[in-house]
C-alpha cells in the first residue's frame, strides 16, 4: 500500500511540473502536440516491450476482448485529459488546469465508493463536501461554468477508475491503450503537415527534439501510475492528487505570471482545508483498524 501510494505520488509531482514542458511547444497547434505525444509514446513503449521481451504479455491480453475493449476505452479517457490539459496550458488557463485537480478528490471518492464500495468516514464525506463547496463557490465567482476543470478533471477520474479494473502488466496496458488512438494520432499529423498547419516552419534544429522528448515525459509518469493505482484506493489517490495542482498553481503564478484573484485565494483555502481534514480522518480510521486488529492478552 506505501509502495503503490509513492508510485502514484510520484507520478502526480512529475504531472504538477509539465506545464515548464508544454510551454515550450507553445507555437505549435496543441492538438498537432497531443499527437505527437501519442505518437512518440507508443514508440517509446514498442522500445520498451522489444527490449523487455514482453510482447507475448501483449499477446494474451488481446486476446481478452473485454480487457482490450477496457484498454481501448482508458486510451480514449486519457487523450481527452491530455489534449484539454496542452490546449489550457498553452492557452494561459495553467490555473483552470490547476482547478480540475483540485476537483479530483470528490470525484475520486464518490467514484470509489459508488464503483469499488470503498468506505468513506463522516469526516471525509465532510472533507469531500467541502471541497466540493470551495469549487461551486469559485465557479460562481467567475462567473462562468468551468468546462475546462469538469472535462480535465471528469476523464481523469474515470480513467482512474478503469485503470483500477485492469489486471493486464503495466508496460502491456500502456501499450494497448496507447496503440487503440494512435491511427488518429498519426493521421491528424499528416493532415496538419500537408496543410501547414503542423510544425513545419515552426520548430527548427534542436527543436524537433521536443517532440520525441514528449513521448518519454508521457510514458514515464503513466507508468508509475499504472504500477502505483493497483493498490492504493482511489480515495487516498484522489488526496495525493493534490500534488499535481499545487505545482502546477504555483508555476501559473511565479513562472507565468497568471493572475492569482481573490476567488483562486478562497478556493485554494476550501481544498486545502479539505485535505487536511480527509488526512487526518485517515489516519485516524488507520490507527482505528490496528488497534482493533490486535490479539487480546
Amino acid at each position: 500500500m506505501k509502495r503503490g501510494a509513492l508510485y502514484v505520488a510520484a507520478c502526480y509531482a512529475a504531472w504538477g511540473v509539465l506545464p515548464l514542458f508544454w510551454k515550450t511547444l507553445g507555437a505549435v497547434d496543441s492538438v498537432y502536440v497531443l499527437s505527437a505525444r501519442i505518437f512518440w509514446s507508443m514508440a517509446m513503449m514498442l522500445l520498451l516491450l522489444t527490449v523487455r521481451r514482453e510482447w507475448g504479455c501483449v499477446r494474451e491480453v488481446l486476446g481478452r476482448r473485454n480487457e482490450t475493449l477496457r484498454l481501448a476505452g482508458a486510451g480514449a479517457l486519457i487523450t481527452v485529459n491530455w489534449g484539454l490539459y496542452i490546449w489550457a496550458v498553452n492557452n494561459a488557463h495553467i490555473l483552470d488546469a490547476s482547478l480540475a485537480y483540485y476537483m479530483m478528490q470528490p470525484l475520486s471518492a464518490v467514484l470509489g465508493t459508488v464503483l469499488f464500495r470503498e468506505r468513506l468516514t463522516r469526516l471525509q464525506w465532510f472533507a469531500t463536501a467541502l471541497a466540493a463547496t470551495g469549487v461551486v463557490i469559485a465557479s460562481f465567482r467567475f462567473g462562468v461554468f468551468p468546462w475546462v476543470a469538469v472535462v480535465i478533471s471528469g476523464s481523469f477520474a474515470l480513467y482512474s477508475a478503469v485503470k483500477k479494473t485492469v489486471k493486464t502488466d503495466a508496460n502491456a496496458a500502456l501499450f494497448i491503450e496507447t496503440a487503440a488512438v494512435t491511427p488518429l494520432a498519426l493521421l491528424w499529423i499528416a493532415v496538419a503537415d500537408a496543410r501547414g498547419a503542423g510544425a513545419m516552419g515552426v520548430l527548427h534544429g534542436a527543436q524537433w527534439l521536443l517532440l520525441p522528448l514528449a513521448g518519454v515525459v508521457t510514458t514515464i509518469p503513466l507508468m508509475l501510475f499504472a504500477i502505483g493505482i493497483r493498490t492504493t484506493s482511489l480515495s487516498l489517490s484522489g488526496v495525493l492528487m493534490y500534488l499535481n495542482p499545487t505545482l502546477q498553481l504555483l508555476l501559473g503564478v511565479l513562472a507565468f505570471h497568471e493572475e492569482f484573484t481573490l476567488t483562486h485565494g478562497i478556493l485554494f483555502g476550501f481544498v486545502w482545508t479539505s485535505l487536511a481534514i480527509f488526512l487526518i480522518s485517515d489516519h485516524l480510521k488507520r490507527k482505528k483498524t490496528m488497534k482493533e486488529s490486535e490479539p487480546c492478552e
